[in-house]
């Protein structure tokens, strides 16, 4: 009869502890919704898949309530990074590419055979990319962000943190909350939802939202047909409905249903620098094609002026079902029986201007071959309880996921002429007496070409002895893959409470893994002829240009027309186990201070490079990478001070991957590599304090990382032709992994009299210069930068109707998520070994060099009413 009374009486917070979580610990919540937390007691996590106190569990979290979260803006994880010292969070070509990083580890998402380092949980539901978790939020209890290894209860691919995030559940209280908002951008938004009983026994909670926005960018279309002169708006709607059913007084079930739609432009990029290849993007489109370079090839000033002539449309779909059973098991000594089943269905189809410029090179077309879709099926079930001495569980956990890509490249009509400057500009910078010409392909594919006529057809710029064909104008090529993969983890986790002050806590997880894939590989329109007319005069070829011809070959053959790919099956199967867990004893000096040390093991599965990948114009024999796995060492102090008013925390860190996974992109295609080792070591360390003054708490926190790959060589790689490109890791301090990371917030809300409420929410983040590319290549630093987001509210005592003013990034500060190489404009990696050891050399670098950027200042109103 207890638990029946709490959740049909409890709004939020405890129902969300009760039902999500199991019921061990409800015992202490209110039966009323519950007032805002004025200690540190107040602060309940479920770090462990059971309600403690944040000072109880020897485990670095992060915990967000729900005030702290609508004071800085959160709506999605990229939000969420202003509140969270040492994570960041960023997205590529597309907002399906969505990456979070803690301690500077976490997996580029371009690729979706690779799954996540940090994992994202959302009421209890797994999300095995990070993209599948990126979307609108909605209704917020708080959020968790778990640093370090937690395979132990939240399973694989998990190995550098856990974002646990929890929703508001059905209330038996009837209520109703609803916001209009409106901003810069011409940014309109309208959210609402409903709760309350439909019988006894029975509460449900709806919330819809809708939001649009215009884009960031100013797009020079160039050459066209692309009429869309913004990028990276905003226009997507949500639903998500929950029942809550209470069928007697030991068992509750939550249904969750939502699905979301968005159909927005995303992403173009901008020229950091702009290389020696300008010439040719400014000759070949309408404009100048892309930002024109600076003096001596320099760094650019900051603009938000993209060039791109084709579409970069997205098409996002994300629906998904949970049930959630928990049994309170009288005859088992009080244990709890829970049950988690969920099915979910993540959909994209993408646009992309390859080239990121005004002329027509290449482009893919948001037509539907061009996406991927993630299905998953996930059953979990776990048995928890306590004896006086002992909290323990046990788990069993399975999923089924289907993963289908397809992938499509088009080619536009300047890409012959392009291909035919590259080639002829660099035979000419090696001093070869040719002239730079867009009309020398047809030189390399003119069908029974001899040595003479060769040469001849390039001293004439191909005007003479060509004729051969160029490149179709149009689809090029058109890939599909499947990837299945089906996982079972047996797992539990204990705490032997030893004395009243000393606890060990034991967790061990056994995960099986089985994978395969199935894809076609298919050139069409012709498009293999011209990498075969090429090979065809290879003797001819040759004997004009020696050791050039390899390059003439690799870039008339480059993977999206290398004809070996042409009707080219892919059919691989593995499957692995691998144990993982988790030990940490805690030591409880007196009730304000605890100390505590762990050793985790954390794992990330194998997978897929589920892209065309090649050695020189060889395909790979396989796309397999192996797992990666972790190491992780910890030892922190929690403590909780003047009244227990204050929280004061630190943790220091020393997590060693093996085989990381590094996804990257070498200019012409994303490649996966197994890096030997990366080392994270650092401080974590976060404060709170709920001022005398009434309504008044400050939060912060800050993290220093040291994390650096190890020192590794070709031999170590899994292709060792990779190692040019990667040359600048060993020893290196990795990419996204600034040194020192601070947040701090202010939260100030209380009542002025007459029925009203005034309050101020502050959120910032500083962090010192980091490397937004994988590759390491110095224009891609950024320097040190500060994020500031505000908010004002004035309003109704009882928040009947609250009226908010706010703004992100308020100073406007200008900053990269991530930098890239521009395709086949330039390079920064020589051929040969440089005097500095690596494959790079400054003076000889001649890419260009685009970037993704972050959010300018946004500011707007809301309106909020609730009753």
């Amino acid at each position: 009869m207890r638990l029946h009374n709490l959740l049909r009486s409890t709004a939020s917070a405890a129902v969300v502890g009760a039902v999500v979580f199991g019921f061990a610990g409800a015992a202490s919540a209110q039966s009323t919704p519950q007032p805002a937390q004025t200690t540190v007691d107040d602060i309940i996590v479920t770090a462990q898949k059971r309600e403690q106190n944040l000072q109880d569990v020897p485990i670095v979290v992060t915990t967000l309530s729900q005030e702290t979260l609508e004071g800085a803006g959160v709506h999605d994880i990229k939000d969420l990074q202003i509140l969270t010292p040492g994570m960041t969070v960023t997205s590529t070509s597309s907002e399906a590419s969505t990456t979070v990083r803690i301690r500077g580890v976490g997996t580029v998402g371009d690729n979706p055979g690779l799954e996540s380092s940090v994992g994202v949980v959302i009421d209890g539901v797994y999300r095995s990319r990070n993209s599948v978790g990126f979307g609108d939020l909605g209704e917020m209890s708080r959020i968790e962000v778990l640093k370090g290894p937690q395979g132990t209860l939240f399973g694989k691919n998990t190995s550098a943190g856990v974002i646990n995030i929890l929703t508001e559940a059905p209330s038996f209280t009837p209520g109703f909350n609803g916001e209009v908002t409106a901003g810069n951008f011409d940014q309109f938004g309208v959210a609402a939802s409903v709760t309350g009983p439909l019988s006894d026994t029975l509460a449900m909670r709806l919330y819809a939202a809708r939001r649009v926005r215009d884009g960031f960018y100013d797009v020079n279309t160039g050459d066209g047909p692309r009429t869309q002169t913004h990028d990276a708006n905003q226009d997507f709607y949500t639903v998500r409905g929950q029942l809550l059913w209470l069928p007697n007084d030991s068992t509750s079930m939550r249904l969750i249903a939502d699905y979301s739609k968005r159909d927005e432009y995303c992403c173009v990029g901008v020229q950091l620098r702009t290389g020696s290849t300008y010439p040719f993007i400014d000759g070949l489109s309408v404009g100048t094609g892309q930002t024109p370079p600076a003096a001596g090839n320099g760094p650019l000033p900051f603009s938000r002026t993209a060039y791109a002539n084709r579409d970069t449309g997205q098409s996002v779909e994300d629906k998904g079902v949970s049930l959630e059973i928990n049994v309170d098991l009288q005859g088992f000594g009080g244990a709890t029986l829970t049950s988690v089943t969920s099915a979910r269905d993540w959909a994209s189809t993408l646009g992309q201007d390859v080239d990121y410029t005004g002329a027509d090179i290449a482009y893919r077309v948001n037509d539907g071959d061009y996406g991927y879709q993630v299905k998953n099926l996930t059953q979990e079930f776990r048995l928890a309880g306590a004896t006086d001495s002992v909290d323990w569980l046990i788990g069993l956990f399975a999923t089924k996921e289907d993963i289908d890509r397809t992938d499509s490249w088009y080619f536009g009509a300047d890409y012959t002429p392009f291909l035919s400057f590259l080639l002829s500009a660099g035979l000419a910078g090696g001093g070869a007496p040719f002239p730079i010409s867009p009309g020398t392909i047809g030189c390399y594919t003119a069908v029974g070409q001899t040595a003479p006529g060769l040469g001849n057809c390039l001293t004439t710029g191909g005007a003479v002895n060509g004729g051969g064909i160029g490149f179709t104008v149009g689809q090029g090529y058109r890939d599909a893959y499947e990837q299945g993969s089906t996982s079972f983890a047996v797992f539990t986790n204990n705490s032997w409470h030893v004395t009243d002050a000393f606890d060990i806590t034991l967790g061990l997880r056994y995960t099986m893994d089985d994978k395969s894939l199935d894809g076609l590989q298919h050139n069409i329109n012709g498009n293999s002829n011209t990498c075969n007319a090429t090979l065809a005069n290879a003797g001819a070829i040759g004997g004009v240009l020696g050791a050039n011809a390899a390059t003439i070959f690799g870039t008339i053959c480059l993977p999206w027309a290398n004809s070996a790919f042409e009707n080219r099956t892919v059919a691989e199967d593995f499957d692995d186990g691998e144990l993982s867990g988790t030990i940490k004893a805690s030591y409880r000096l007196n009730d304000s201070v605890m100390v505590y040390g762990s050793y985790a093991r954390g794992y990330k599965s194998f997978g897929y490079n589920l892209d065309r990948v090649q050695s020189g114009i060889t395909p790979a024999a396989s796309l397999l990478f192996p797992s990666e796995v972790v190491d992780s060492y910890e030892a922190g102090i929690k403590t909780t001070l003047f009244n227990r008013t204050v929280l004061l925390n630190a943790t220091y860190f020393d997590q060693t991957f093996t085989d990381f996974q590094l996804n990257t992109f070498l200019g012409t295609a994303f490649v996966v590599e197994s890096i030997p080792e990366l080392t994270s070591r650092g401080v974590d360390a976060d404060f709170l304090w709920f001022t005398p003054v009434e309504g008044l708490s400050f939060q912060g926190g800050v993290t220093y990382t040291d994390a650096q790959y190890g020192n590794f060589t070709a031999a170590d790689l899994t292709s060792p032709g990779n190692f040019p490109q990667l040359s600048l890791l060993p020893g290196a301090r990795a990419s996204f992994a600034p040194e020192w990371s601070a947040t701090g917030s202010v939260n100030f809300d209380r009542s002025i009299g007459n029925g009203l409420r005034f309050g101020i929410s502050l959120a910032a983040k500083y962090s010192t210069d980091y490397n937004t590319g994988s590759d390491l290549l110095p224009y891609k630093q950024q320097d040190d930068m500060a994020i500031l987001n505000g908010r004002v509210t004035f309003g109704a005592d009882d928040d009947r109707w609250v009226f908010e003013i706010w703004g992100q990034n308020l100073t406007d500060e200008e900053y990269v998520q991530v930098a890239y190489n521009a395709p086949l404009q330039g390079s920064a990696f020589q051929k040969t070994v440089q005097p500095n050891g690596t494959y790079f050399n400054p003076a000889l670098d001649t890419q260009t060099y685009d970037a993704f950027l972050g959010q300018p200042r946004t500011y707007g109103m809301t309106l909020r009413l609730k009753y």
